[in-house]
């Protein structure tokens, strides 16, 4: 069979040196539907497939964006960045990765808090961001939730906040975990004092997060078809040796059954948002 590794295909050859220069990243095959998109019209569509509606994760930044008023978010906690208390090291040391996901975003951290405006209603509002080491949530982190949700308490407006997240980060080990008890202790302070308190769940919010502070809103929302649950689907299957329904811990699984309150697309979110907002009846600006 060694007369194969001596043929040349000149066509073949050929042809891969007339693309060479050419553009890349001008079209995107979708993830759920297979259609081959152009990523101008995906991105100018909010990243959402215009043909099947499956949205596509995107940056705090961009969801910022997305949400409020142009030009109202403050940011708050700038300079928090996470450190590397444990010293933790797998394949490679828990200090590199940090350095390349600061590097990859442009951030010290994956999430984003402060205040905004809301179709001119005041509100507190943290964000996070999966691409900054799959939205784990660290030490930095639980305390930027927290603190969004001490903003809405001291100046008496209703908190958003938006989870993307895989779960703790396991390279901050139990400090990690204690997030959990420092959100939802936050969230408890917000329940005492009658401050509203809206949680959108993106894709994915799994784990420490959909433990604690992800479903303890008010008001729970969801983009569609976000994956949400505690632990995955594998892992659930591997233990109950089980199949499981179709579109199991999916958005509208979870709807049907009363864990979210509503499904809302990227292009409403923000009047979506506002409606509630104005319901709870916030009259700070």
């Amino acid at each position: 069979m060694g007369w194969f590794k001596t043929v040349n295909n000149p066509k073949i050859k050929n042809a891969k040196k007339q693309h060479d220069n050419s553009p890349v990243g001008l079209w995107k095959k979708c993830v759920s539907c297979g259609e081959i998109l152009q990523s101008q019209r995906l991105e100018t569509n909010n990243n959402v497939c215009p043909l099947c509606q499956y949205h596509y994760r995107i940056t705090a930044q961009t969801r910022i964006d997305l949400m409020v008023d142009p030009g109202s978010f403050k940011e708050d906690s700038i300079n928090l960045s996470t450190n590397d208390p444990l010293v933790f090291e797998d394949k490679q040391s828990y200090a590199s990765r940090l350095e390349k996901a600061k590097k990859s975003t442009g951030r010290n951290d994956g999430t984003l808090c402060g205040t905004a405006l809301i179709e001119g209603k005041k509100v507190a509002i943290a964000v996070m961001d999966f691409h900054f080491m799959g939205g784990s949530m660290g030490v930095v982190t639980g305390e930027k939730i927290a603190h969004a949700m001490d903003l809405g308490l001291k100046h008496k407006i209703p908190v958003i906040v938006v989870s993307c997240s895989g779960g703790a980060r396991m390279q901050e080990g139990i400090l990690s975990l204690m997030q959990m008890a420092k959100t939802s202790a936050a969230r408890k302070k917000l329940k005492d004092n009658g401050i509203p308190y809206i949680s959108l769940l993106t894709d994915p919010t799994t784990g420490g997060c959909a433990a604690s502070f992800s479903m303890l809103g008010d008001i729970n929302l969801a983009e569609p078809k976000a994956l949400i649950g505690f632990a995955g689907p594998r892992v659930i299957e591997q233990s109950i040796r089980q199949t499981l329904p179709e579109g199991f811990q999916r958005s509208e699984f979870l709807l049907e059954r009363g864990f979210i309150d509503a499904i809302v697309s990227r292009e409403n979110l923000r009047a979506e948002l506002a409606f509630y907002v104005k319901m709870f009846g916030s009259d700070d600006t």
